[in-house]
């Protein structure tokens, strides 16, 4: 089926009116009102989540035990408040992604594994001893990744290999008021919200064992909560980063495999490993962690069309024949500066956007991917469609353009490494680009300043760089950058013509 045409799956219904939006923001806010009043709960916060459900399965309840009974309506909450919570904790097997929340950075986390990492870490922290459970297991990285990863793999060994094991992403309907959330693709026990949402509980939890804060600051500090937000890049937004750097090569693999050891022993799962031999459980961790790492430390996450406010496109995509054998590097110039949020980030995409339709009269934002100073990347064109951003080559290579203005300073070093480092070989993984394709800059294949000098004397040093380009339609050929700063003068920024602005270049056929 062609990408574009995908129909969006629905998984959660509009709750009742006047509940809170679904984002991290309601949550701080409901967390600190629970902490700063005794609530008639003896327990903890993220034990009073388990208590509604947050973490309710098989393995979680051999590690943290049975989960305490749910107590009255806390008065410290309003009715709409504690609704939404009990909603959002509610654990439901079939839609895991229907207990998540929008957080500032754009990403979409799931409360169950978060506060299920965070309750180990406070443990922990006051001497709790370790889980009496056999094989010996790390309690943080067993109930936040390790089952739900376990067990999705081990599910699909005996379908028909069309079962999803990892993601989707997807969308919400109001990122100002998130209340509904959509997959866009199909469904499977770890979507993208699963995935940051345990990422998210194994940093925080291994955070709080070393240092206990009052948990309200714990989350609107990483997750950058309430006002500030415009100028600073959050903590959550280099979780793929420091889950890396915190999850030594092998240990993923060595936890989702004893998980498996663990659940073959307990009754509730005991049937469904009955068939499955040590060698398997080691074949099946080993797939499930490389899988894992691929897909949420080593690539880059994307930020979808609808998360960024995307109009349609006009017309129809002209399909791209995959995979490609070029990449060009752009940078936008206009916008000048850098985004470091996901607001200013989708701000700049919607203008740019504006800007290729209503100005250029093009049926699209030109770029296949926009990188945002923020830690993401931003779709575009996508995988799939010609782009408009270099003319005479936009079937036959990917146009990424860094938002900024790079002729005399760099894009920062998290930010070129999101493209050099993660985008570039996960797309040569996935089979969208040859293994062996050809990098240029804009410059070299017409006339502009594009992506700037500063960032043109970086990407030379990157893996497929090419200095030479052959002629194209006669035009002026761009070879280095000393001789393109030779042959041209500068022209000023904004000026149709000059650098990229908030361009690409003409495509081949409309665009």
């Amino acid at each position: 089926m062609i990408p574009w045409l995908l129909v969006a799956l629905s998984v959660c219904a509009r709750p009742s009116t006047g509940l809170p939006p679904r984002h991290m923001d309601s949550v701080v806010q409901i967390v600190e009102a629970l902490e700063s009043t005794d609530y008639g709960f003896t327990g903890t916060v993220p034990e009073l989540a388990r208590a509604l459900g947050g973490c309710s399965t098989p393995g979680c309840r051999a590690v943290l035990g049975e989960p305490p009974d749910v107590p009255p309506a806390p008065p410290a909450l309003s009715h709409e408040q504690w609704l939404l919570f009990t909603q959002l904790l509610h654990h439901d097997a079939a839609a895991p992604e229907r207990g998540a929340v929008l957080a500032p950075d754009g990403s979409t986390v799931a409360l169950g594994p978060l506060f299920a990492g965070i309750e180990v870490g406070l443990k922990r922290a006051a001497g709790w001893p370790v889980p009496t459970v056999e094989p010996p297991i790390d309690a943080l990285y067993a109930v936040t990744i390790a089952e739900v990863l376990g067990t999705s793999f081990l599910s699909a060994r005996d379908g028909d290999g069309n079962r999803a094991t990892l993601g989707p992403s997807g969308c919400w309907d109001d990122v100002d008021y998130p209340q509904n959330y959509t997959l866009l693709g199909p469904p499977s026990p770890i979507p993208d919200a699963v995935a940051n949402g345990a990422m998210d509980g194994v940093l925080l939890g291994a955070r709080l064992a070393r240092a206990p804060i009052p948990l309200a600051d714990l989350l609107r500090g990483y997750y950058r909560t309430g006002n500030g937000t415009e100028e600073e890049r959050p903590p959550s937004s280099y979780r793929r980063r420091d889950f890396g750097v915190l999850t030594v090569p092998g240990k993923l693999e060595e936890e989702v495999a004893a998980m498996l050891r663990v659940l073959r022993v307990l009754p509730p799962t005991r049937e469904l490993l009955e068939d499955v031999g040590p060698e398997e459980v080691v074949a099946i961790a080993h797939q499930a962690a490389r899988d894992f790492t691929e897909v949420y430390v080593e690539c880059p996450a994307i930020v979808p069309r609808c998360m960024w406010g995307a109009r349609p496109y006009r017309g129809t995509p002209t399909p791209l024949t995959l995979p490609l054998d070029s990449v060009y590097i752009h940078h936008t110039s206009t916008p000048s500066a850098p985004c470091r949020t996901f607001t200013a980030c989708a701000r700049d995409m919607r203008a740019m956007q504006r800007f290729h339709q209503d100005t250029r009269g093009w049926d699209d934002i030109g770029y296949s991917f926009v990188v945002g100073s923020d830690g993401y990347l931003y779709q575009g064109r996508g995988w799939h469609w010609v782009g408009a951003h270099t003319k005479g080559y936009n079937s036959k290579g990917y146009g990424v353009g860094y938002i900024g203005d790079f002729s005399a300073t760099l894009p920062d070093p998290d930010t070129i490494a999101l493209v050099r480092d993660e985008f570039l070989p996960c797309a040569v993984r996935a089979g969208r680009l040859h293994r062996n394709y050809t990098l240029r800059g804009h410059r070299q294949m017409g006339h502009t300043d594009c992506p700037g000098n500063s960032l043109f004397r970086e990407i030379e040093t990157w893996h497929g760089f090419k200095g030479t380009q052959t002629p194209l339609q006669g035009g002026l050929v761009w070879l280095t950058l000393l001789n393109m700063s030779q042959a041209v003068a500068r022209r000023e920024p904004g000026r149709a013509g000059s650098v990229d602005n908030i361009i690409g270049a003409e495509a081949e056929v409309r665009v």
